[in-house]
């Protein structure tokens, strides 16, 4: 008798051990979840914003167009919703389609008036039995500088009610927000383009007629050099002025460098001097197109042509982690640390332009906290250096 109590005490110890589990269980994924209605629709409007957001960003074609517009339907809570821009619906989700052609005449004229319109039955009739659209509310889309592009239509099986009109009117405020940000990642990359082409442009007068003079000067003492010069010179226009692709590799610039200095070694002989030192790893790494070209250029000046005798040029790109660190440095007169302070500006030669230009560059690729570090002082040379990661969305060369 007493084994048999000892057995059942010991059977209602375990289940109340269980239990005990159990309950610490459930209140740690009620601890670590969402645990009350109000924070699971904050999460479900921000997911579906999110979801929205990322076509949106990429600018409003009928592809994006089609892959927002469910979520923004969601958003909204219309029984369907469609995005219309220059007078046709780019997508639609949900019902009333057959209303398209009303739609799009009514954001157009929302559009132009830079305002809502909300739409009765009586502005949407239809020889339907079976529509049951009952109204709707026409948001104009803002883009930059507030200026309305397209419209969003939010189709009600109602009248629309007020609360229907205060959510179409701010997730139309919303996603013209994301349209604007769009526009300006695109106005970005037109302006790295842009800045490409006038670097580009800066190369041609400071480069080209000497190169054109040293190799001239080997026409007839040395036919071969000058065959041989004739051909990196091809090359390294070649490279500089090519039309594809915003991004290269390390690889590729320092191969384009070479011929550069393989050029300018022409011109200046044994006064010019270079030291590489250039870690394996850390060739396939992506950077903005024509970044060390302008660094190298200016590093051969100040070493150069301000310095009598020998000048020194240095490139190094170590592997950091997640990084690589690029230096080019140069032994010559150094300058005033206060111009670049001022913001790099152009002098009358031309000078500084270029590192400029690969400062704004990569801030606008990899962030501001990637742009270019210059050491110098009148008499100490100049080091530039810059930090590039070695992995970054969109940077494919």
């Amino acid at each position: 008798m007493a084994g048999q109590v000892g057995s059942v005490l010991a059977v209602v110890a375990v289940l109340a051990a269980l239990a005990g589990a159990v309950v610490a269980v459930v209140r740690l994924r009620a601890r670590r979840g969402i645990a009350t209605a109000m924070q699971r629709a904050t999460y479900d409007v921000l997911h579906t914003a999110a979801l929205a957001a990322d076509p949106l960003r990429a600018g409003l074609t009928s592809g994006t167009a089609g892959k927002a517009a469910r979520h923004l339907r969601t958003l909204v809570g219309a029984a369907g919703l469609t995005i219309v821009e220059d007078e046709r619906c780019l997508a639609f989700d949900g019902r009333g389609s057959h209303h398209g052609e009303q739609f799009a005449a009514a954001a157009t004229r929302a559009v132009a008036a830079h305002r809502s319109i909300v739409l009765s039955s009586d502005d949407l009739p239809c020889d339907r039995v079976d529509c049951v659209v009952r109204g709707a509310v026409v948001a104009p889309l803002s883009g930059p500088a507030g200026q309305a592009t397209a419209a969003l239509v939010a189709v009600a099986d109602d009248h629309p009610a007020p609360g229907l009109v205060q959510a179409t009117l701010e997730t139309a405020r919303w996603a013209g927000s994301q349209l604007a940000l769009a526009e300006l990642d695109s106005s970005r990359e037109r302006l790295a383009r842009a800045e490409v082409r006038a670097l580009r442009a800066q190369i041609s007068p400071h480069f080209i007629y000497n190169a054109l003079t040293a190799i001239a000067s080997f026409v007839r003492t040395d036919p071969e050099r000058a065959r041989e010069l004739i051909l990196e010179f091809a090359e390294f226009t070649r490279y500089s002025f090519r039309a594809h692709g915003d991004f290269t590799t390390l690889a590729e610039e320092l191969r384009s460098i070479d011929r550069y200095l393989t050029i300018e070694r022409a011109r200046f002989g044994d006064r010019l001097q270079v030291r590489l030192q250039i870690a394996p790893e850390v060739l396939p790494v992506g950077l903005p197109f024509l970044c060390l070209q302008p660094l190298v250029e200016n590093a051969v000046r100040h070493g150069l042509s301000r310095k009598p005798g020998v000048g020194m040029v240095s490139i190094e790109a170590r592997d950091a982690g997640a990084e690589c660190h690029i230096t080019v440095e140069d032994d010559g007169v150094g300058m005033d640390p206060a111009v670049f302070a001022a913001g790099m500006p152009e002098t009358d030669d031309g000078q500084h332009v270029g590192l400029a230009n690969v400062d704004e560059r990569l801030r606008s690729v990899f962030g501001d906290h990637f742009g270019l570090v210059v050491e110098t002082a009148p008499g100490a040379g100049t080091k530039v250096s810059m930090r590039v990661p070695k992995f970054h969305p969109g940077v494919r060369a």
